[in-house]
């Protein structure tokens, strides 16, 4: 009798389900409460709220491009396309819980809730300032940290030494 793994791909789901229920309700609540370019100070000098959008990809890269309609729709296409692969593979790795799956669970999330304000809105609603000394991080929100917290930890897991079974 084979014993068979139980599945885990529910909780990958549910986290990345509570990390798009709390980016949109992020954005939301900034959308209503903050005007367009101003800022709620949390940390003089180191953290803001703000209220910004983003046209382009990561950094505002093609932000002020000749054809935005078009960037708009290459980056909705290219981030559904990623969010299906890594979508696939929660599907495939599913069985486990590991660094990967749960990096994978926030990576698909970020890409979804960014997707969903591009087709929506037209643009990515920003509103984290970071300022650390003289330097100033780009606008950001709960979608792209997602992202980048689940790459991190993608690079994290490859660089950890991994077990192997006595022989």
């Amino acid at each position: 009798m084979k014993l068979v793994a139980p599945r885990r791909l529910h909780w990958l789901l549910i986290i990345s389900a509570v990390i798009i229920f709390l980016d949109r309700l992020t954005k939301t609540w900034v959308t209503l409460r903050i005007p367009y370019g101003s800022a709620i100070p949390v940390i003089p000098r180191v953290l803001r709220i703000t209220h910004w959008t983003n046209e382009g990809a990561a950094f505002s890269l093609f932000a002020n491009t000749a054809s935005p309609n078009t960037v708009r729709w290459g980056l909705i296409c290219f981030s559904s396309l990623m969010a299906l692969i890594v979508l696939f593979l929660m599907v495939r790795l599913g069985d486990r819980f590991t660094l990967t799956t749960v990096a994978l669970a926030l990576i698909f999330a970020g890409a979804l809730g960014n997707v969903h304000d591009r087709i929506a809105y037209g643009s990515v609603v920003d509103f984290i300032e970071v300022h650390i000394f003289s330097y100033h991080w780009p606008d950001f929100n709960i979608a792209d940290s997602s992202v980048v917290i689940g790459a991190c930890l993608l690079m994290l897991d490859m660089l950890l030494p991994k077990k192997t079974k006595a022989q």
